[in-house]
């Protein structure tokens, strides 16, 4: 055997892409499934599945098919009871079942982060038909977010400011679920001074944090994040804490190996302090965390697959001052092509540019990120929208 594992790896887009990059470099074989042939992992892994994981039945066979060392999910919409069932059949579920099952849903791990570990979040409800979430917003009060329970990259997400937005962004939540439960959940809008992402790697020796990663969304998704974002110890201290017990308490039967992104908001107070708000989590590299790619040495791909595979983890991770920002599509096309990469490379010799290879384009679809090194993170920032708004889609 030439490999030291075989990684069954579930969705293969972009964070696939650069996992199975960080995988391979380790030894590793990985097989990238995913519902579309060509996906951005599928151009680099050994192998390649297509289906849909949300069929049950396909991704057991596929599973028994292989026989993998390590069964990675990488995206929110799987048949999670699957999972759960394989895993107690003696697969290993990265980081593991119980993690897969409560993160892909909002309304799981929202119990579990409130209700279970009385963890700080914002008040919160949810629904399950348009008078439902009538209900629930009139007793939170506006302005208030709704949010499909399972979904992806901000789809189905909007800001209500009145009852009169109720219906449509009902509607649009709706048509951007993933999965087959019609559920949201609507919470009370925080209007927060900043939010980060904290990676948090549980890994054989314990849990190591890497310096926080700012970041600003639109549309429920990111534009840019920067790293190392700017906070107090007393906040980001809160910030570990929380993060630990929530990994911790994902474990389940697995080991819990592997890299997890906490988002939290954080809110300057009238005491001079910062309140922290648990806001999501995901049990897998983060979007947010493509700025891992030039700030730190070990990039959040690396972490996750030395904490699965069971090799040492750095305690302390540092991170120079960088940053990243997308580059979108605005239409429908599987005809296209990029220009203006040698304008981005050519603004300075710390940017760098990453296309993911998506075989069509959609509107607002990530199809690349363009990177920056800096004095700071503002100075980063600003170079990398400056390489991304180079880099332009053309349509055929």
């Amino acid at each position: 055997m030439s490999h030291i594992a075989t990684i069954l790896l579930l969705g293969s887009g972009e964070l696939g892409r650069e996992f199975t990059i960080a995988a391979k470099r380790l030894g590793a074989r990985v097989i990238a499934c995913d519902a579309y042939d060509d996906a951005p992992a599928m151009q680099l892994a050994d192998a390649r599945e297509v289906f849909s994981m949300l069929d049950g039945e396909a991704l057991r066979a596929v599973a028994i098919r292989h026989r993998p060392d390590l069964i990675v999910p990488e995206i929110e919409a799987i048949r999670t009871e699957v999972l759960v069932d394989l895993e107690a059949e003696g697969f290993t579920i990265v980081p593991s079942a119980r993690a897969a099952q409560l993160t892909m849903n909002r309304d799981a791990i929202r119990d579990l982060a409130a209700g279970t570990l009385g963890l700080v979040t914002s008040q919160f409800g949810y629904a399950e038909s348009l008078a439902e979430a009538q209900q629930v917003a009139e007793h939170i009060g506006y302005p208030v977010m709704m949010k499909p329970v399972m979904s992806s990259s901000g789809k189905g997400q909007s800001r209500l400011d009145e009852a009169g937005a109720l219906e449509p962004a009902w509607n649009y939540a709706v048509a951007g679920m993933r999965g087959d439960r019609v559920r949201v959940i609507i919470e009370q809008f925080i209007p927060f001074d900043y939010e980060i992402t904290l990676l948090t790697v549980r890994h054989k020796d314990g849990i190591s944090f890497c310096p926080p990663i700012g970041h600003r969304q639109e549309r429920g998704d990111y534009r840019e994040s920067w790293q190392p974002a700017a906070m107090s110890a007393a906040a980001l201290a809160k910030a570990q804490e929380m993060a630990a017990r929530i990994v911790m308490a994902l474990e389940g039967e697995g080991r819990g190996w592997g890299l997890y992104g906490v988002e939290f908001f954080v809110v300057r107070n009238k005491n001079a302090g910062e309140d922290v708000i648990f806001s999501e989590l995901s049990p897998r590299p983060h979007d947010t965390g493509m700025v891992t790619l030039v700030s730190q040495e070990l990039t959040e791909f690396d972490l996750h697959a030395r904490a699965m595979l069971g090799l040492p983890v750095p305690t302390a991770i540092a991170a120079r001052p960088a940053a990243s920002a997308v580059i979108l599509a605005d239409r429908d096309s599987d005809n296209f092509t990029f220009d203006g990469l040698a304008e981005a490379l050519a603004l300075d010799s710390s940017v760098d540019v990453r296309l993911f290879g998506k075989p069509v384009t959609r509107p607002w679809r990530r199809m690349g990120v363009a990177l920056a090194r800096g004095n700071d993170p503002h100075t980063a920032t600003a170079l990398a929208k400056q390489a991304a708004d180079r880099v332009r889609i053309v349509y055929s």
